[in-house]
């Protein structure tokens, strides 16, 4: 029981395709006692019938585009818990039509909603959870390959992307003296509800099965099992890192697709 004793925060969980509620079985799987956030109330009944299959674990409001709602979040997870061991962010947004077409056209709207929503919740969040991180803890976020190379219709979410995780490196310059390790998991194209308004999404996921090394495409308990083991003490030398979980196709050359 790796998480015995733990508490963790788990903000971003949507549905039981979510990566976040991945995370969240591999970590109560392990003993972690665990909180939630949902973003409005469409969201809110599949958390919470997601969430009443965890002992012990509760959701909270939250859409972590308002500070105010933050705060509050973390009070109530304050008043529950205590403290804090590790947060999990998981979560990307940007307007559909951003998503589409050639990034040139972005607009400054979409662009600082995208930034704002995908990257510096993240920043708000890790610094609202500090007061309840008293003995060090994790913070894991998720990232994808379009953050470092060019992927078809991703556009102003790579660049969103990039900035979180440059974010993740420092903040875990930030937050090491306090035994607070940051990291983020690029995992490989998984059609989850946020992932479906990019465009071409379930052509991604099919080229990723054909191509890469492992053959297969990326599954939701693979990237839940390493978010167990970088917020576990088997992580605890890890900070400030991007860990692949994308079946090897990161290391892909731009012609190794084509055989």
């Amino acid at each position: 029981m790796l998480l015995s004793g733990k508490r963790g925060l788990i903000v971003g969980v949507a549905n039981k395709h979510s990566i976040a509620w991945a995370i969240a079985q591999s970590a109560a799987g392990q003993g972690a006692h665990l909180f939630f956030n949902y973003q409005n109330e469409r969201l809110k009944e599949n958390v919470e019938e997601l969430v009443a299959a965890l002992p012990g674990s509760k959701a909270f409001p939250c859409d972590a585009g308002d500070d105010a709602q933050i705060d509050s979040l973390m009070n109530h997870v304050g008043k529950e818990a205590g403290k804090l061991d590790f947060l999990i962010h998981s979560i990307a947004f940007a307007p559909r039509e951003e998503l589409t077409g050639q990034f040139v056209n972005t607009t400054r709207k979409g662009f600082a909603t995208a930034l704002d929503v995908s990257t510096y919740s993240l920043v708000a969040l890790t610094r609202a959870a500090l007061p309840l991180m008293t003995e060090g803890g994790s913070v894991v976020t998720l990232t994808y390959l379009g953050a470092e190379r060019v992927v078809p219709h991703y556009n102003v979410m790579g660049v969103a992307k990039a900035a979180l995780e440059a974010t993740v490196r420092y903040l875990a310059h930030d937050l090491g003296p306090r035994n607070i390790r940051v990291n983020a998991i690029s995992a490989g194209p998984i059609k989850t509800l946020a992932a479906r308004g990019v465009s071409g999404i379930s052509k991604m996921v099919d080229h990723h099965r054909d191509f890469a090394p492992l053959r297969r495409a990326t599954e939701q308990g693979e990237v839940g099992d390493t978010a167990l083991f970088l917020i576990s003490p088997l992580g605890r030398g890890i900070t400030g890192e991007v860990i692949y979980v994308d079946g090897g196709y990161n290391i892909l050359g731009s012609l190794a697709s084509v055989e």
